[in-house]
């Protein structure tokens, strides 16, 4: 199957709108909720309506199609990822710099308890 019929869109298209544009509005959503100590789960439904927004611009100024389950599905997918990607690493360091004498950073997404004396 080829990109255009499995994308909607072709390769270029794809790559400037959804991950580059779309991309760096996920990666604020992701960051902007883990900044306000909101859940996770919520970058969902935010995630949808990034994805629902990518496939009307790549509709209305590429020519693309706008009702391509797969294309809006797998838009959606990296979408998420890039958001969670960036939820989990405003967290980690959200809790370690609020509470520094309680955990240590582990890596860029992760934290843990700080060991005793």
């Amino acid at each position: 199957m080829s990109w255009p019929a499995l994308f909607g869109a072709p390769l270029s298209v794809s790559i400037a709108v959804t991950g580059v544009f779309m991309g760096g509005c996920a990666f604020m959503t992701g960051r902007s909720l883990a900044l306000v100590w909101r859940p996770w789960w919520q970058t969902v439904p935010y995630v949808v309506l990034l994805a629902a927004a990518d496939r009307f611009l790549i509709y209305a100024l590429f020519g693309g199609r706008l009702s391509s389950l797969t294309g809006f599905v797998l838009d959606w997918l990296f979408l998420l990822a890039v958001a969670t990607l960036a939820y989990l690493a405003a967290r980690a360091h959200l809790m370690v710099r609020q509470y520094p004498w309680l955990f240590e950073r582990l890596g860029p997404f992760a934290w843990r308890r700080k060991r005793g004396p």
